[in-house]
């Protein structure tokens, strides 16, 4: 007995069956149990790729969803929500860094204080090439950077459009980067039955700077073999005149609309319609390029460049369709 050596108590069958059962043994139906899983040490963290900067690059797991990442430059890019969706990411819409505030500038004029020239660019509408339909015009405002600055819609609704053409009264509002309306410019309807030395009949242009506060006008003036306009204060005082060519449909060269003093000897800025050929004219896709002087008044600025627009619908857009009497 002595020589044995004492082993453990065999224990029933039944009661090594339930030991195997109990409930910290792995179950037959979940496979994966968080409970075995003892995490690791962490890792060094991902170091972001080179030439982008903090704040630009987030780490991911292994499988997620890659996320975009700005290409080619530190700034980050901003767009207008609900405008431009970004189906393109090798060709993001830029637009121009905001500007501080400034005393006595009206908000959104910001940008026009840090520019001297800026381009319109009218959307290209096939709807209106293929049936002749008459949509609201869009237009693209940029720097020479191709930064956009504005964006300008027109607000007219469809018989009024298609019934007068270049002769229709509008709203244009303008949007700035962040979708804010920060100007609006509205043609009244002026009838062209009466002759055109009749005041009734010319045609003028309200600026608004914010949207209800009126900061000038641009008014027309009767003459016989140019284009000639009158830019005023709020209290419509003449503070300079817009002379334009004898014709502006010009065939294969820009038309030029010279920005004058009231005496006419100092030339301020200019408002030039670029010729691009006859299938940009054809679709009513007209690009206009406006000069002023970098320390010229804000509110100068915005009137010039509400005097595009109205020179725009008066002789670069389809005129009202003729109706034709049966005999």
């Amino acid at each position: 007995m002595s020589g044995e050596i004492p082993t453990a108590p065999e224990q029933p069958t039944e009661e090594m069956e339930n030991r195997i059962k109990s409930p910290t043994a792995v179950s037959d139906t979940s496979p994966y149990n968080n409970s075995l899983c003892v995490p690791g040490p962490a890792g060094p963290a991902a170091p972001p790729p080179a030439g982008l900067p903090m704040g630009y690059y987030i780490p991911q797991q292994p499988g997620a969803i890659p996320l975009y990442h700005p290409i080619g430059g530190i700034h980050p890019i901003q767009y207008q929500p609900g405008k431009y969706p970004l189906t393109n990411q090798h060709a993001p819409i830029m637009w121009m860094p905001g500007p501080a505030p400034m005393p006595n500038c009206p908000p959104g004029l910001e940008y026009l204080a840090q520019l001297d020239n800026i381009h319109v660019l009218q959307h290209f509408e096939p709807l209106e090439l293929m049936t002749g339909f008459e949509t609201n015009n869009r237009y693209d405002i940029k720097n020479n950077m191709n930064q956009m600055v504005y964006i300008v819609t027109e607000d007219t609704d469809d018989f009024t459009r298609n019934a007068y053409r270049s002769l229709r009264p509008f709203v244009l509002r303008v949007t700035d980067c962040l979708g804010r309306e920060i100007m609006t410019m509205q043609r009244p309807f002026r009838c062209t039955c009466c002759c055109f030395c009749c005041s009734c009949a010319r045609q003028e242009l309200e600026v608004q700077c914010p949207p209800g506060v009126t900061i000038g006008f641009v008014s027309e003036h009767w003459n016989l073999c140019r284009a000639s306009y009158s830019i005023q204060n709020e209290k419509k005082e003449n503070v300079m005149r817009v002379r334009g060519p004898c014709a502006t449909y010009g065939c294969g060269s820009d038309s030029v609309f010279e920005i004058n003093s009231l005496d006419g000897v100092s030339n301020i800025g200019s408002i030039i319609r670029k010729w691009n050929g006859f299938l940009s004219t054809m679709g009513n896709a007209d690009h206009f390029e406006i000069l002023f002087p970098l320390a010229l008044d804000v509110k100068m600025k915005a009137m010039i460049f509400g005097s595009c627009f109205l020179i725009d619908f008066m002789y670069f857009e389809h005129p009202p369709p003729q109706r034709h009497q049966s005999i």
